[in-house]
């Protein structure tokens, strides 16, 4: 991963430091990942590990704020380590960082709790998009992954009303389904992110979905984006 850090993480200024723990196996990638995280400001490396047995571990001792979670790992894979780290650690985000994108992968990655999910090879810019929509209490899918997984998951089991969106609502169900957190997409419509709060609660209810990983995959199924 590049090491560039002209890309700011976009969280708000008050933001306080977030503790990271990064678990990856490839020395490499490791070094890259340290490197290109201990450029935000607003985030703080307090740990690694190589496997996903000894990330769980070292998750449960140090409490970290994030955990950036590859998925192909020795001993306990991603998958597993992470739902055995949401399970204790709720309010611990996890970003999953992976080369894996075959169906059955990425919907297992989907269901294991993670926050958001980003393709390894990807910019550092997206990765960082990914960590802010995660802080920011969004779900982040990777264009990639978002486009894989429309044709897997099922719908909902009542699939709304999506003729009721308003034109603001479309809008910012586009910028949900591009990726872009709360606050980017209050600065690109220019309005408070109270106000996308609600559109995104309103656009949710209406589709009759839970989560936005939900809304997205209904807008896409539906051709309202």
């Amino acid at each position: 991963m590049s090491t560039n850090s002209s890309h700011p993480l976009n969280l708000p200024t008050d933001t306080p430091v977030l503790r990271v723990l990064i678990v990856e196996d490839d020395p490499m990638m490791q070094l890259g990942l340290e490197q290109s995280l201990m450029a935000q400001p607003h985030l703080e490396i307090v740990g690694q590990a190589e496997d996903g047995y000894l990330g769980v571990q070292a998750a449960l001792k140090l409490k970290p704020d994030l955990v950036v979670m590859d998925i192909g790992l020795p001993r306990l894979d991603g998958i597993a380590a992470t739902q055995q780290i949401k399970a204790a650690l709720p309010e611990t985000h996890v970003v999953m960082l992976t080369s894996h994108t075959t169906e059955t992968e990425v919907i297992a990655a989907l269901s294991s709790g993670a926050d958001a999910y980003c393709i390894k090879g990807a910019s550092v810019e997206r990765l960082l998009k990914a960590i802010a929509a995660a802080v920011d209490g969004a779900t982040y899918l990777d264009p990639q992954i978002a486009r894989r997984v429309i044709d897997n998951l099922k719908p909902p089991t009542t699939p709304g009303n999506t003729a009721n969106l308003s034109t603001r609502e479309l809008e910012v169900l586009k910028l949900m389904v591009d990726g872009l957190s709360n606050p980017e997409i209050a600065e690109r419509l220019y309005l408070s992110p109270n106000t996308v709060k609600t559109h995104v609660r309103g656009i949710m209810n209406k589709l009759a979905v839970d989560d936005r990983v939900q809304a997205a995959v209904v807008a896409l199924r539906s051709g309202l984006v």
